[in-house]
């Protein structure tokens, strides 16, 4: 999914807006907020903006792999996020 001349980063420097891509390298959204414990360097997973009207989808951390600078990839389609649980900020439903 990566090119070769992107080095990984920590999910400790992923921010708001970076680029959410699938398998296919298509977008299928934005991150909207890093969901972990810093303190104790446990990443939970991300709230994935996939637009104004379809609201904040939770995608935990074991889908994320590859975490470059600008850019998370993840092992899910759109349809699959589409089927992801909404994310209010504190609780997956």
């Amino acid at each position: 999914m990566s090119g070769p001349a992107r080095d990984p980063v920590s999910w400790l420097v992923i921010e708001r807006g970076w680029e959410v891509k699938g398998p296919g390298g298509d977008e299928i959204g934005r991150v909207d907020e890093v969901i972990g414990d810093k303190n104790a360097d446990i990443f939970n997973g991300l709230a994935l903006s996939e637009g104004l009207f379809k609201g904040r989808r939770y995608v935990p951390a074991e889908r994320v792999h590859g975490i470059y600078e600008g850019l998370v990839e993840v092992d899910l389609t759109s349809e699959q996020v589409d089927a992801l649980e909404h994310y209010d900020g504190e609780t997956v439903s």
